[in-house]
């Protein structure tokens, strides 16, 4: 997630209020409301759900496959300073969302769970502090199998943790060797047992299409994780990402038609199992889908906090997006002086359409056709074209209640995404 710096040690920058362009500030209020005016700006008539994010950076090894912001700690980590960054670059972003409620926190990371349970706990109650928080708040931590201690987990319930989400990919010790996973099987079960004495909903993360998996192996995986009853599953299929040790150094992995063979196996066992394939890689039962994920696959709103944390914020007339400095060093440093943000832009109008579909089409259910124009501000018939091409296609279903995709656009949603860029 200790000195605590009062709030006039770390100063918010002036702020301008929400929506008005810096070069109408001093102007009159009919002249700063013409700003809002010109051609192309958007008129959201509410602003959506807003989440939390906090970046934890550190983790014990790097995975090969992993291109998340995560560095490898060297024996240690500066938890104290990391704190006094968080809460720093916290009070500074406050002036982009005073009166906004905070309805999920997610802690996520390299290894959040390395923080020691009073870290944790100073963190929560700064955001509890500085922020308004919803009464049925979730507060999401990941946390690594090969950091489980009993009573550390008890004490991360204590302070307000109420869902893990845990990062197990493989029971199979073969496989988490190929993956670089810090944990054995042992391990990974153990950190299950821990999370089911004192948590109620929580998430076990699995991948699949492993170097050298066979669809037996990757079976087995599956319905070990199902034998614990999670709430939640995360079902990852194995990528290899760019600028990570696995891009440069490929494994041998299944091939295409494996993969789609354990993709089948996944839709049957969980099915059978009673959790509701909601989203492209997210498995729930009854009334435990992740809130905070689905906020963004809905367009709300997030500020991530932390290195390297990504934020989309809304105001009225615009949306703009954020990313805060990645190196934890140039954080600490850059959040201290109260400018962590490395990148701040506008979405551009005729980017959001694609935006919007880029994440709601990942929801197998679709979503209403109101949601477009409450969170882009843009009538749906800007996307008029794409949809038309997608329904021909056979890769969308639409009416005046939904927009969702087919079973075959969820086969292939990189192709269903692609026509609305396209439209762009």
């Amino acid at each position: 997630m200790i000195p605590i710096k009062p709030l006039s040690a770390v100063r918010p920058r002036a702020a301008t209020p929400e929506g008005v362009d810096a070069d109408a500030l001093g102007a009159s209020p009919a002249q700063a409301a013409l700003a809002f005016l010109k051609p192309g700006s958007l008129h959201l008539s509410a602003l959506p759900p807003l989440s939390l994010y906090v970046h934890f950076p550190w983790c014990v090894k790097k995975c090969p496959y992993c291109d998340f912001n995560s560095h490898e700690a060297d024996g240690d980590f500066p938890e104290n300073d990391y704190l006094d960054a968080l809460r720093a670059d916290l009070e500074t972003a406050l002036p982009l969302i005073w009166g906004r409620k905070i309805h999920t926190v997610f802690i996520g990371g390299g290894t959040p769970s390395l923080l020691s349970a009073a870290g944790l706990d100073r963190l929560l109650s700064d955001i509890r502090t500085l922020l308004p928080l919803d009464a049925d708040l979730e507060i999401t931590m990941e946390a690594n199998p090969g950091t489980f201690e009993a009573e550390k987990f008890r004490s991360y319930r204590a302070s307000g943790v109420n869902r893990l989400s845990i990062g197990i990919q493989s029971f199979n010790p073969q496989h988490l060797r190929a993956l670089g996973r810090i944990h054995d099987g042992l391990q990974a079960q153990q950190a299950v047992e821990i999370a089911h004495r004192h948590f109620d909903n929580f998430n076990l993360d699995l991948m699949y299409a492993l170097p050298g998996q066979s669809l037996a192996e990757a079976e087995q995986d599956l319905m070990q994780a199902i034998s614990y009853g999670p709430p939640h599953l995360s079902l990852y299929h194995l990528t290899m990402e760019p600028n990570t040790v696995f891009a440069k150094y490929p494994p041998a992995l299944p091939d295409e038609d494996a993969s789609a063979d354990m993709q089948d196996m996944i839709a049957a066992r969980t099915r059978q199992a009673g959790y509701g394939h909601y989203e492209v890689s997210a498995y729930a039962q009854p009334g435990r889908q992740a809130r905070h994920n689905l906020n963004y696959w809905q367009f709300g709103d997030y500020l991530g906090i932390g290195a390297g944390a990504h934020s989309k914020l809304s105001f009225p007339h615009r949306i703009v997006r954020q990313i805060r400095y990645k190196q934890p060093q140039t954080y600490l440093a850059r959040a201290a002086a109260g400018d962590a943000i490395a990148e701040s832009a506008e979405i551009e109008r005729n980017a959001l359409g694609f935006e919007f579909m880029l994440n709601a089409l990942r929801l197998n259910a679709g979503f209403a056709p109101g949601l477009f124009a409450e969170r882009t501000g843009l009538a749906i018939g800007t996307i008029e074209t794409a949809l038309n091409d997608a329904e021909k296609r056979g890769l969308l279903l639409r009416d005046h209640l939904n927009i969702r995709p087919t079973e075959l656009g969820r086969r292939f949603l990189n192709d269903l995404q692609q026509i609305f860029l396209e439209d762009d």
